[in-house]
Protein backbone atom coordinates (compact mmCIF):
# COMPACT_ATOMS: atom_id res chain seq x y z
CA UNK A 1 0.00 0.00 0.00
CA UNK A 2 1.40 3.54 -1.09
CA UNK A 3 2.09 5.56 1.89
CA UNK A 4 -0.42 8.95 2.01
CA UNK A 5 1.30 11.90 0.48
CA UNK A 6 3.01 14.52 2.54
CA UNK A 7 1.23 17.71 3.59
CA UNK A 8 3.04 21.02 4.90
CA UNK A 9 1.84 24.37 5.58
CA UNK A 10 2.94 27.19 3.80
CA UNK A 11 1.13 30.16 5.20
CA UNK A 12 -0.28 31.76 8.59
CA UNK A 13 -3.26 33.97 9.01
CA UNK A 14 -4.20 34.81 12.79
CA UNK A 15 -6.73 37.16 13.96
CA UNK A 16 -7.63 37.02 17.80
CA UNK A 17 -8.25 39.09 21.06
CA UNK A 18 -4.32 39.47 21.90
CA UNK A 19 -3.23 40.93 18.62
CA UNK A 20 -4.68 41.45 14.48
CA UNK A 21 -1.98 39.58 12.49
CA UNK A 22 0.57 36.95 13.48
CA UNK A 23 3.33 38.95 14.45
CA UNK A 24 1.14 41.13 16.82
CA UNK A 25 -1.13 37.76 17.98
CA UNK A 26 1.82 35.84 18.67
CA UNK A 27 3.47 38.79 20.84
CA UNK A 28 0.60 38.88 23.07
CA UNK A 29 -0.22 35.38 23.64
CA UNK A 30 3.63 34.37 24.74
CA UNK A 31 3.62 37.58 26.82
CA UNK A 32 0.76 35.89 28.83
CA UNK A 33 -1.70 39.14 29.26
CA UNK A 34 -5.35 38.51 29.89
CA UNK A 35 -7.48 39.97 26.62
CA UNK A 36 -10.68 39.72 29.14
CA UNK A 37 -12.41 42.53 29.52
CA UNK A 38 -15.70 44.37 30.08
CA UNK A 39 -17.82 44.86 27.03
CA UNK A 40 -19.79 47.60 26.43
CA UNK A 41 -22.19 45.65 23.79
CA UNK A 42 -22.80 43.20 27.00
CA UNK A 43 -23.63 46.00 29.19
CA UNK A 44 -26.71 44.97 31.82
CA UNK A 45 -25.78 41.35 30.99
CA UNK A 46 -25.45 38.79 34.46
CA UNK A 47 -21.75 38.23 32.36
CA UNK A 48 -20.80 41.47 31.31
CA UNK A 49 -17.01 40.64 30.05
CA UNK A 50 -15.76 38.64 26.93
CA UNK A 51 -12.35 38.24 24.96
CA UNK A 52 -12.98 40.85 21.50
CA UNK A 53 -10.61 41.30 18.60
CA UNK A 54 -8.80 44.67 19.42
CA UNK A 55 -9.10 47.63 17.75
CA UNK A 56 -10.80 45.29 14.66
CA UNK A 57 -12.76 48.05 11.97
CA UNK A 58 -14.20 46.20 9.32
CA UNK A 59 -15.01 48.96 7.54
CA UNK A 60 -11.63 50.44 7.89
CA UNK A 61 -10.20 46.84 6.99
CA UNK A 62 -12.56 45.86 4.29
CA UNK A 63 -14.35 48.85 3.17
CA UNK A 64 -17.86 49.97 4.43
CA UNK A 65 -19.85 48.12 1.99
CA UNK A 66 -18.25 44.78 2.13
CA UNK A 67 -17.96 45.07 5.74
CA UNK A 68 -21.65 45.80 5.47
CA UNK A 69 -22.50 42.76 3.34
CA UNK A 70 -20.41 40.62 5.93
CA UNK A 71 -20.80 38.77 9.56
CA UNK A 72 -18.24 40.04 11.49
CA UNK A 73 -16.62 36.31 11.84
CA UNK A 74 -16.38 36.38 8.08
CA UNK A 75 -14.51 39.58 8.36
CA UNK A 76 -11.87 38.44 10.74
CA UNK A 77 -12.02 34.85 8.53
CA UNK A 78 -10.99 37.03 5.72
CA UNK A 79 -8.45 39.62 6.84
CA UNK A 80 -6.52 35.91 8.41
CA UNK A 81 -6.79 34.15 5.33
CA UNK A 82 -5.19 37.25 2.75
CA UNK A 83 -2.76 37.00 5.50
CA UNK A 84 -2.03 33.54 4.93
CA UNK A 85 -2.18 33.93 1.54
CA UNK A 86 0.29 36.57 1.44
CA UNK A 87 2.71 34.21 3.96
CA UNK A 88 2.58 31.09 1.15
CA UNK A 89 3.31 33.43 -1.13
CA UNK A 90 0.32 33.33 -2.62
CA UNK A 91 -1.60 36.72 -3.40
CA UNK A 92 -2.58 36.27 -7.22
CA UNK A 93 -3.78 32.59 -6.91
CA UNK A 94 -4.18 33.24 -11.02
CA UNK A 95 -4.96 30.08 -12.95
CA UNK A 96 -3.98 27.76 -10.27
CA UNK A 97 -7.94 29.24 -8.42
CA UNK A 98 -9.76 26.34 -10.03
CA UNK A 99 -7.42 23.81 -7.91
CA UNK A 100 -7.83 25.94 -4.53
CA UNK A 101 -10.19 24.61 -1.70
CA UNK A 102 -11.42 26.73 1.37
CA UNK A 103 -12.62 24.42 3.79
CA UNK A 104 -13.06 26.38 7.34
CA UNK A 105 -14.46 25.25 10.40
CA UNK A 106 -17.42 27.69 11.41
CA UNK A 107 -19.46 26.63 14.95
CA UNK A 108 -22.60 28.88 13.86
CA UNK A 109 -22.92 32.28 12.54
CA UNK A 110 -24.74 35.64 12.63
CA UNK A 111 -26.23 35.07 15.62
CA UNK A 112 -25.80 38.59 17.09
CA UNK A 113 -27.83 39.92 14.02
CA UNK A 114 -30.79 37.70 14.97
CA UNK A 115 -32.20 39.70 18.49
CA UNK A 116 -32.80 43.13 15.99
CA UNK A 117 -34.24 40.53 13.14
CA UNK A 118 -36.59 38.64 15.36
CA UNK A 119 -37.26 41.69 17.13
CA UNK A 120 -38.79 43.16 14.05
CA UNK A 121 -40.35 40.00 13.09
CA UNK A 122 -42.12 40.40 16.52
CA UNK A 123 -43.34 43.88 15.75
CA UNK A 124 -45.20 43.57 12.55
CA UNK A 125 -42.19 45.33 10.92
CA UNK A 126 -41.15 41.52 8.34
CA UNK A 127 -40.42 44.22 5.54
CA UNK A 128 -37.76 45.69 7.74
CA UNK A 129 -35.28 42.62 8.05
CA UNK A 130 -32.47 42.75 6.30
CA UNK A 131 -32.27 40.61 3.12
CA UNK A 132 -28.66 39.81 4.05
CA UNK A 133 -29.91 37.75 7.05
CA UNK A 134 -29.96 35.04 4.86
CA UNK A 135 -26.18 35.37 3.58
CA UNK A 136 -24.84 35.98 7.00
CA UNK A 137 -26.80 33.32 8.83
CA UNK A 138 -25.83 30.30 6.42
CA UNK A 139 -22.76 28.53 7.77
CA UNK A 140 -21.62 27.86 4.74
CA UNK A 141 -21.58 31.68 3.24
CA UNK A 142 -18.42 31.85 5.34
CA UNK A 143 -16.20 29.59 3.18
CA UNK A 144 -18.13 31.39 -0.42
CA UNK A 145 -17.31 34.95 0.70
CA UNK A 146 -14.01 34.36 1.37
CA UNK A 147 -13.81 32.31 -1.97
CA UNK A 148 -15.61 35.03 -3.60
CA UNK A 149 -13.03 37.25 -2.39
CA UNK A 150 -9.87 35.69 -3.53
CA UNK A 151 -11.14 33.83 -6.19
CA UNK A 152 -10.66 30.01 -5.26
CA UNK A 153 -13.08 28.32 -7.31
CA UNK A 154 -11.93 24.23 -6.29
CA UNK A 155 -13.92 22.22 -3.25
CA UNK A 156 -15.66 24.94 -0.69
CA UNK A 157 -17.40 23.98 2.13
CA UNK A 158 -17.74 25.14 5.86
CA UNK A 159 -17.37 22.32 8.69
CA UNK A 160 -19.29 22.33 11.73
CA UNK A 161 -18.23 20.42 14.56
CA UNK A 162 -19.06 22.87 17.31
CA UNK A 163 -15.98 24.08 19.72
CA UNK A 164 -13.90 21.37 17.25
CA UNK A 165 -14.60 23.01 13.91
CA UNK A 166 -11.35 24.81 13.01
CA UNK A 167 -9.15 21.58 14.08
CA UNK A 168 -12.00 19.39 12.05
CA UNK A 169 -11.81 21.28 8.74
CA UNK A 170 -7.65 21.22 9.19
CA UNK A 171 -8.60 17.09 8.98
CA UNK A 172 -11.11 17.24 6.21
CA UNK A 173 -8.54 19.54 4.44
CA UNK A 174 -5.80 17.65 4.00
CA UNK A 175 -8.19 14.59 2.84
CA UNK A 176 -8.96 16.22 0.34
CA UNK A 177 -5.13 17.33 -0.86
CA UNK A 178 -3.92 13.93 -0.33
CA UNK A 179 -7.26 12.30 -2.38
CA UNK A 180 -6.16 15.05 -5.23
CA UNK A 181 -9.25 16.89 -5.48
CA UNK A 182 -6.80 20.48 -4.65
CA UNK A 183 -3.38 21.64 -4.60
CA UNK A 184 -3.88 23.92 -2.38
CA UNK A 185 -6.13 24.53 0.88
CA UNK A 186 -7.18 27.34 2.79
CA UNK A 187 -8.20 26.06 5.95
CA UNK A 188 -9.10 26.72 9.67
CA UNK A 189 -11.85 28.29 11.98
CA UNK A 190 -13.41 31.63 12.46
CA UNK A 191 -16.55 32.59 15.01
CA UNK A 192 -17.45 35.95 16.57
CA UNK A 193 -18.66 34.90 20.00
CA UNK A 194 -19.10 37.57 21.82
CA UNK A 195 -22.77 38.97 21.06
CA UNK A 196 -25.92 38.97 24.00
CA UNK A 197 -27.46 36.02 22.70
CA UNK A 198 -24.25 33.41 22.92
CA UNK A 199 -23.92 35.27 26.41
CA UNK A 200 -27.43 34.58 27.90
CA UNK A 201 -27.73 31.06 26.42
CA UNK A 202 -24.17 30.08 27.72
CA UNK A 203 -24.68 32.06 30.95
CA UNK A 204 -28.23 29.69 31.14
CA UNK A 205 -26.28 26.82 31.07
CA UNK A 206 -23.55 27.44 33.30
CA UNK A 207 -21.21 27.35 31.42
CA UNK A 208 -19.25 31.03 31.83
CA UNK A 209 -17.54 32.41 34.21
CA UNK A 210 -19.11 34.63 36.33
CA UNK A 211 -15.99 36.55 37.84
CA UNK A 212 -17.31 39.53 36.72
CA UNK A 213 -15.32 41.59 39.59
CA UNK A 214 -12.25 40.20 37.84
CA UNK A 215 -12.67 39.55 34.06
CA UNK A 216 -9.19 39.42 33.55
CA UNK A 217 -8.95 36.31 36.05
CA UNK A 218 -11.82 34.78 34.38
CA UNK A 219 -10.24 32.27 32.19
CA UNK A 220 -8.16 30.01 34.68
CA UNK A 221 -7.51 26.44 33.02
CA UNK A 222 -6.56 23.81 35.26
CA UNK A 223 -7.04 25.98 38.30
CA UNK A 224 -8.58 25.30 41.27
CA UNK A 225 -10.72 28.00 41.08
CA UNK A 226 -11.70 28.11 37.88
CA UNK A 227 -15.73 28.58 37.37
CA UNK A 228 -15.95 28.38 33.02
CA UNK A 229 -14.59 29.77 30.02
CA UNK A 230 -15.08 33.13 29.09
CA UNK A 231 -16.83 34.13 25.34
CA UNK A 232 -14.24 35.39 22.62
CA UNK A 233 -13.95 36.02 18.45
CA UNK A 234 -11.35 34.95 16.37
CA UNK A 235 -9.86 33.23 12.93
CA UNK A 236 -6.92 31.26 12.58
CA UNK A 237 -6.16 30.50 8.95
CA UNK A 238 -3.58 27.77 7.78
CA UNK A 239 -2.46 27.42 3.86
CA UNK A 240 -2.11 23.67 3.17
CA UNK A 241 -0.16 21.54 0.16
CA UNK A 242 0.85 18.56 -0.53
CA UNK A 243 5.15 19.31 0.28
CA UNK A 244 5.71 18.02 -3.56
CA UNK A 245 3.37 20.74 -4.81
CA UNK A 246 5.33 23.29 -2.43
CA UNK A 247 8.58 22.21 -3.54
CA UNK A 248 7.35 22.66 -7.30
CA UNK A 249 6.44 26.19 -6.45
CA UNK A 250 10.08 27.03 -4.21
CA UNK A 251 8.69 27.69 -0.98
CA UNK A 252 10.20 26.38 2.50
CA UNK A 253 7.42 24.32 4.69
CA UNK A 254 6.13 25.96 8.24
CA UNK A 255 5.69 22.69 9.42
CA UNK A 256 4.48 19.16 8.34
CA UNK A 257 0.97 18.52 9.18
CA UNK A 258 1.99 14.96 10.61
CA UNK A 259 -1.58 13.19 12.35
CA UNK A 260 -5.12 13.68 12.55
CA UNK A 261 -7.99 12.00 14.85
CA UNK A 262 -11.71 12.73 15.34
CA UNK A 263 -14.37 10.10 17.08
CA UNK A 264 -17.44 11.02 18.83
CA UNK A 265 -18.55 10.58 23.03
CA UNK A 266 -22.11 9.15 22.03
CA UNK A 267 -22.90 9.68 25.65
CA UNK A 268 -24.45 13.54 26.00
CA UNK A 269 -25.27 16.29 24.27
CA UNK A 270 -22.98 18.52 26.14
CA UNK A 271 -20.97 16.98 28.63
CA UNK A 272 -17.62 15.00 27.87
CA UNK A 273 -17.53 11.21 28.42
CA UNK A 274 -16.34 11.15 32.23
CA UNK A 275 -13.37 9.09 31.39
CA UNK A 276 -12.57 11.13 28.23
CA UNK A 277 -13.23 8.17 26.01
CA UNK A 278 -13.80 10.14 22.57
CA UNK A 279 -10.63 12.49 23.65
CA UNK A 280 -8.78 9.42 24.35
CA UNK A 281 -9.53 7.78 20.85
CA UNK A 282 -9.07 10.91 18.62
CA UNK A 283 -5.61 11.30 20.47
CA UNK A 284 -4.04 7.91 19.95
CA UNK A 285 -5.25 7.81 16.22
CA UNK A 286 -3.81 11.05 15.30
CA UNK A 287 -0.43 10.30 17.03
CA UNK A 288 -0.84 6.98 14.99
CA UNK A 289 -1.67 8.90 12.13
CA UNK A 290 1.21 10.74 12.37
CA UNK A 291 3.68 7.65 12.37
CA UNK A 292 4.44 8.65 16.42
CA UNK A 293 4.53 7.11 19.41
CA UNK A 294 3.10 9.22 22.68
CA UNK A 295 6.55 10.05 23.40
CA UNK A 296 7.47 11.14 20.89
CA UNK A 297 4.88 14.21 21.26
CA UNK A 298 6.97 17.24 23.24
CA UNK A 299 4.32 19.73 23.93
CA UNK A 300 0.25 19.60 23.98
CA UNK A 301 -1.99 22.48 23.58
CA UNK A 302 -4.38 21.57 25.41
CA UNK A 303 -8.29 22.45 24.58
CA UNK A 304 -8.48 23.58 28.57
CA UNK A 305 -11.52 25.59 28.40
CA UNK A 306 -11.71 26.48 32.13
CA UNK A 307 -14.72 24.83 32.71
CA UNK A 308 -14.57 22.90 35.80
CA UNK A 309 -15.50 19.66 34.36
CA UNK A 310 -13.91 19.76 30.69
CA UNK A 311 -10.70 20.60 32.15
CA UNK A 312 -11.00 17.41 34.80
CA UNK A 313 -11.87 15.03 31.77
CA UNK A 314 -9.13 16.72 29.57
CA UNK A 315 -6.37 15.50 32.24
CA UNK A 316 -7.70 11.86 32.35
CA UNK A 317 -7.62 11.80 29.01
CA UNK A 318 -4.13 13.00 28.37
CA UNK A 319 -2.75 10.64 31.52
CA UNK A 320 -4.40 7.34 29.53
CA UNK A 321 -2.67 8.33 26.38
CA UNK A 322 0.73 9.01 28.36
CA UNK A 323 2.46 7.29 30.83
CA UNK A 324 4.03 11.16 31.46
CA UNK A 325 1.95 13.53 29.78
CA UNK A 326 4.30 16.18 27.82
CA UNK A 327 4.58 20.22 28.74
CA UNK A 328 0.79 21.37 28.43
CA UNK A 329 -0.53 24.87 27.40
CA UNK A 330 -4.12 26.29 27.54
CA UNK A 331 -4.10 29.31 25.30
CA UNK A 332 -7.70 30.15 26.30
CA UNK A 333 -6.39 31.26 28.89
CA UNK A 334 -5.40 34.43 27.35
CA UNK A 335 -7.61 34.42 24.69
CA UNK A 336 -10.82 32.97 26.00
CA UNK A 337 -13.06 30.59 23.91
CA UNK A 338 -13.89 31.28 20.28
CA UNK A 339 -15.95 28.55 19.93
CA UNK A 340 -15.95 26.79 15.94
CA UNK A 341 -13.04 29.24 15.65
CA UNK A 342 -10.49 28.02 18.29
CA UNK A 343 -9.18 24.80 16.75
CA UNK A 344 -7.59 26.98 13.56
CA UNK A 345 -6.40 29.60 16.00
CA UNK A 346 -5.01 26.91 18.32
CA UNK A 347 -3.26 25.26 15.07
CA UNK A 348 -1.75 28.07 13.97
CA UNK A 349 -0.70 28.87 17.75
CA UNK A 350 0.70 25.02 17.80
CA UNK A 351 2.89 25.93 14.37
CA UNK A 352 4.32 28.29 15.91
CA UNK A 353 5.45 26.77 19.11
CA UNK A 354 7.11 24.03 16.89
CA UNK A 355 8.59 26.84 14.80
CA UNK A 356 10.32 29.05 17.69
CA UNK A 357 10.66 26.33 19.91
CA UNK A 358 8.36 28.25 22.95
CA UNK A 359 5.02 27.04 24.66
CA UNK A 360 3.03 30.01 25.59
CA UNK A 361 2.44 30.37 29.33
CA UNK A 362 -0.95 29.38 30.82
CA UNK A 363 -1.95 32.68 33.17
CA UNK A 364 -4.29 32.95 35.59
CA UNK A 365 -3.24 29.44 37.37
CA UNK A 366 -2.71 30.50 40.56
CA UNK A 367 -3.25 27.60 42.41
CA UNK A 368 -3.37 24.31 39.97
CA UNK A 369 -6.28 22.01 40.68
CA UNK A 370 -4.41 18.92 43.03
CA UNK A 371 -6.40 16.67 41.19
CA UNK A 372 -4.95 17.15 37.98
CA UNK A 373 -1.29 16.25 37.33
CA UNK A 374 0.23 17.87 34.68
CA UNK A 375 3.34 19.34 33.97
CA UNK A 376 1.54 22.82 32.87
CA UNK A 377 3.60 25.95 31.53
CA UNK A 378 2.18 28.95 33.37
CA UNK A 379 3.10 32.52 34.07
CA UNK A 380 6.27 32.71 31.51
CA UNK A 381 6.99 31.27 28.14
CA UNK A 382 9.06 28.01 28.30
CA UNK A 383 12.38 27.79 26.10
CA UNK A 384 12.40 24.38 25.28
CA UNK A 385 13.33 21.51 22.44
CA UNK A 386 10.58 19.44 20.71
CA UNK A 387 10.30 17.83 17.33
CA UNK A 388 6.47 17.48 17.04
CA UNK A 389 3.21 19.15 19.03
CA UNK A 390 -0.20 17.67 19.26
CA UNK A 391 -3.70 20.27 19.48
CA UNK A 392 -6.70 19.31 21.36
CA UNK A 393 -10.34 20.73 20.17
CA UNK A 394 -13.12 19.18 21.68
CA UNK A 395 -16.53 20.03 21.52
CA UNK A 396 -20.62 19.56 22.07
CA UNK A 397 -22.38 16.90 21.17
CA UNK A 398 -19.03 14.88 21.53
CA UNK A 399 -17.14 16.18 18.53
CA UNK A 400 -13.15 15.48 19.57
CA UNK A 401 -10.88 16.38 16.75
CA UNK A 402 -6.96 16.50 17.12
CA UNK A 403 -4.09 17.63 15.23
CA UNK A 404 -0.03 16.69 15.31
CA UNK A 405 1.87 18.88 13.49
CA UNK A 406 6.13 18.05 13.12
CA UNK A 407 9.15 19.80 12.28
CA UNK A 408 9.85 19.38 8.54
Amino acid sequence: MTAPEEVVVTGLGLVAPSGIGVEAAWEGLVGGWPTAARDPLLAGMPVDFSCRVPGFDGDERLGRQLARRLDRGTQLALVAVREALADAGLEDLGRSSVRVAVVLGVGSNSLERYPEAFGRLADGRPERISPLMITRSVPSMVPAEIALRIGARGPNLAVSTACSSGASALGVARDMLRSGSCDIAVTGGAESTCGAIYTATFGQMRALSTRTHDPAGASRPFDRDRDGFVLAEGAGVLVLERAAHALARGVRPRARFAGFGSSCDAHHPTAPHPEGRGAVQAMREAIRDAGLAPGDIGHVNAHGTSTPLNDAVEFRALRQVFSCPPAVTAPKSVLGHALGGAGGIEAVCSVLSLEKQLVPPTVNLDCQDPEIDLDIVTKVPRLMRFDAVMSNSFGFGGQNAVTVFTRT
